[in-house]
């Protein structure tokens, strides 16, 4: 039975088939997130003649640069609760990751309203009842939410991210960013006496589009200890 119109046939068929090409075949709930990717990217290419959301449109690079990027270090996500994404512009990465693990809960931040106008449309569109999309500044929703993860993509350098979210650091939280491949510069320039930051995985993008990197800074141990039994 045909249930898509011809406009949607011209973006989230292509969309699907690009994505059932690259996503790995050991993602739970793989078939869904091929289904939801597909609807969300072409929400995404229909904001975008009214709003920048993103440059990368075309089925096979968003496929890859958005989707894939976002859920092939999901592992790292999966003992979470409650996870923040910090400036989620379209809804990248915190939305692929919700659907992949439903069983956590997720806060996408993005302080552009109309971006997070759109992300909550496409939230309900999507019927994800894990996600809540909050128009203010990740760092604000961090210390009235105190999140297990915090994570970011394509936000900000590195430094300036662990000064944003110092203190929920310093009360457990842990920061989880997705970078690119250079990044022991930034890590050197991130590190202070009191975080601990390194590098937990690297991946490789399908057709040769790159090469990613996550990083995790927490605080050390002690410090941690320290700041909850001060608050």
């Amino acid at each position: 039975m045909q249930s898509h119109c011809c406009e949607c046939n011209d973006g989230s068929v292509q969309f699907e088939e690009e994505l059932e090409r690259v996503l790995p075949l050991e993602l739970p709930y793989r078939e869904r997130l091929i289904a939801k990717a597909a609807q969300h990217l072409h929400l995404i290419l229909a904001a975008n003649e009214a709003m920048n959301l993103t440059r990368i449109t075309g089925p096979q690079d968003a496929a890859i640069k958005h989707v894939y990027d976002s859920v092939a270090p999901w592992k790292h996500f999966v003992l979470a609760r409650r996870v923040l994404d910090a400036g989620t512009g379209a809804g990248f990465p915190g939305l692929p990751l919700s659907i992949v693990l439903p069983g956590t809960q997720f806060t996408l931040a993005e302080s552009i309203q109309k971006k997070a106008r759109f992300v909550d449309s496409a939230v309900e569109a999507l019927e994800l009842h894990n996600v809540k999309v909050v128009a203010e500044r990740a760092e604000q929703r961090a210390l009235a939410q105190l999140p297990e993860i915090i994570i970011a993509r394509a936000v900000a350098p590195m430094h300036k991210l662990v000064e944003l979210f110092k203190k929920p650091l310093r009360q457990g939280s842990t920061l989880m960013l997705y970078k690119g491949p250079e990044v022991d510069q930034e890590i050197e320039e991130s590190r202070s006496a009191n975080l601990d930051a390194e590098i937990v995985c690297r991946y490789e993008l399908p057709n040769g589009l790159g090469t990613r990197t996550l990083v995790q800074i927490r605080a050390q141990a002690r410090t941690a200890r320290t700041a909850l039994s001060a608050s």
